[in-house]
C-alpha cells in the first residue's frame, strides 16, 4: 500500500525520501500507536477505494481470507466482518503483536514474512524506522538502511482451508509470495488482491504469472472496475506519482485530485468484480452439488 507516513514525506513509488515533514507526520509519531493505528484504519479506504468496496472482492460467505502485509490492520479488521476466518501474515514484530492484541476473535495472526520457502531472512526497513512507515520489505531497495532478521513462511505452509481471498502487500516479494501459494491457487481459485509498484519492479512479471495460471486483472481508477489489459497502469502510475507525495490530510479531504492506483484485482478468468457468489467456483461449486 501506499500508506502516509509517520516520520517524512517519503513514497513508495520514487524509492526516495523527502526532507519535508508534514503537519501530520510530524503530530503522529507523539501519538499513541493505538491510536495512530486506529485512525489509519478508519481513514484508509479514501487511500485504497477498493477497500471501500470490499464486497465486490470478498462477499459474505467468504470462507478464509488471507491479509498477507497486515500493518495496522484496516484490511484485516474489515475483512473480519464478512469472512468466517482471516489469517494476517505481518512480519513486523511490534505491529504483529497490535494486530494481535486488538484483532477480532477469527482472526489469526503470524508474525512472519510470506515468501516462496520456510526458514529466515532479513526485513529491510528505512532508517529511524522500526515498520510504521509500512515500507519493509524482503527486497532491498535504495530507501532501506537497516534490517532485521524474520520468521519466513509459506502460504502453503499455513494449513489453509477455503481460501477465497487473498491481499498481498508486500514491496516488490509479490512473485515469491505466490509462488509460495501454489497449492493454495490451485485448489481454492481465490481471488488477488495485490499491489504492483511499477518503480519497485516490473509488473508484468507478476501478471503474467498469474495469467498462466487463468487469473485476469481488474483495476478501480474511479468507480467502475475495469479490465487491467485496457487500462495502462504503468503510465497512469508515472503520471500520477506526485500523488504519493501529498501529507496525509490533503489526500483524505474529498476532491484533491487525481487517484493514484498501485493495486490490481486478478480473478479466474470469467469472473468479474462483484457478479459472482464466493462459492460458485472451485471445489466449493463440486462440494454444493453433492
Amino acid at each position: 500500500m501506499t500508506r502516509p507516513t509517520r516520520t517524512t514525506r517519503t513514497t513508495r513509488t520514487t524509492g526516495t525520501t523527502g526532507t519535508t515533514r508534514t503537519w501530520a507526520a510530524r503530530l503522529a509519531p507523539h501519538l499513541p500507536t493505538r491510536l495512530v493505528a486506529a485512525t489509519a484504519r478508519l481513514v484508509y479506504p479514501r487511500f485504497e477505494p477498493e477497500l471501500a468496496r470490499l464486497a465486490d472482492l470478498c462477499p459474505p460467505g467468504c470462507g478464509t481470507a488471507v491479509d498477507v502485509g497486515g500493518w495496522y490492520g484496516p484490511w484485516t479488521h474489515r475483512l473480519s466482518a464478512l469472512a468466517h476466518r482471516v489469517v494476517t501474515v505481518e512480519p513486523v514484530p511490534h505491529l504483529a503483536g497490535l494486530l494481535s492484541a486488538g484483532a477480532p476473535s477469527n482472526v489469526r495472526v503470524v508474525r512472519a514474512a510470506a515468501s516462496d520457502r520456510p526458514g529466515t531472512a532479513r526485513l529491510w526497513l528505512p532508517p529511524d524506522d522500526a515498520g510504521d512507515r509500512g515500507v519493509s520489505s524482503l527486497v532491498r531497495r535504495d530507501i532501506h538502511a537497516q534490517a532485521v532478521e524474520v520468521p519466513c513462511v509459506t502460504l502453503d505452509s499455513l494449513g489453509l482451508q477455503d481460501v477465497d481471498f487473498v491481499k498481498i502487500d508486500v514491496d516488490g516479494n509479490e512473485l515469491a509470495v505466490l509462488r509460495g501459494a501454489q497449492t493454495l491457487l490451485t485448489r481454492d481459485r481465490p481471488a488477488l488482491f495485490i499491489e504492483l509498484e511499477s518503480r519497485i519492479q516490473p509488473i508484468a512479471p507478476v501478471v503474467d504469472h498469474l495469467a498462466e495460471r487463468g487469473y485476469t486483472g481488474w483495476v478501480l481508477p474511479a468507480t467502475t472496475w475495469l479490465p487491467l489489459a485496457s487500462f495502462p497502469l504503468e503510465t497512469h502510475q508515472a503520471r500520477t506519482s506526485h500523488v504519493v507525495t501529498q501529507g496525509l490530510l490533503r489526500r483524505v479531504l474529498p476532491l484533491s485530485g487525481p487517484r493514484y492506483v498501485n493495486s490490481v484485482l486478478f480473478l479466474p478468468k470469467g469472473r468479474s468484480p462483484g457478479a459472482d457468489r464466493i462459492r460458485d467456483h472451485g471445489p466449493h461449486a463440486r462440494q454444493a452439488t453433492r
